[in-house]
């Protein structure tokens, strides 16, 4: 996990590589992409949906913060391709944060306005894969540095626990 610190902006940007064993790429993007699934393994969903507006398709996603914190939500676009680089296979989710009327602020709950995510995924060689993540959000308000520190040592690492655990449970449930 590498952390870069932006000094302009006071904010994180996470950078991080990894590996998922015995996660073939394939089945790791299909987890990945899979709402209604994420909300069966990440505990810290609170809401997930996909709707379309005006023809595009937008996600909600509302996650829940530990108290006294309000809980974050956040409005956005994604997209995944398989791309063809020399004869690797790598899988390439991209999202970013959109602004649609028809998902207004809700009471009590802050909305994240900034927010992108890049994805990369490509086989080990082996049965497994290996991931690339680029992370930025504004999660707004005032953060208490614990929760910082918690996020880059604890909370990344356990999401990617989590995420290879569901891809091992996935692969029995369908």
């Amino acid at each position: 996990l590498l952390i870069l610190f932006p000094q302009q902006s006071g904010l994180y940007e996470y950078k991080i590589y990894g590996g998922l064993a015995d996660c073939p790429p394939e089945l790791c993007a299909d987890v990945y992409m899979d709402l209604d699934f994420r909300k069966q393994w990440d505990q810290y969903v609170k809401e997930l949906y996909e709707k379309t507006y005006d023809g595009e398709k937008i996600i909600y996603w509302e996650v829940k913060y530990p108290f006294p914190l309000s809980n974050r939500d956040y409005v956005y676009i994604r997209e995944c391709r398989v791309l063809d680089v020399d004869g690797r296979k790598i899988w390439v989710v991209l999202a970013e944060s959109v602004s649609v009327p028809q998902c207004p602020e809700k009471p009590g709950i802050i909305r994240v306005q900034s927010y992108k995510q890049s994805l990369a995924i490509e086989s080990d060689g082996k049965t497994g894969s290996k991931v690339y993540m680029y992370y930025f959000d504004n999660p707004g308000g005032m953060l208490p540095s614990w929760l910082v520190n918690w996020a880059a040592k604890s909370g990344v690492p356990a999401f990617l626990k989590d995420m290879q655990n569901a891809c091992r449970n996935y692969s029995k449930s369908t």
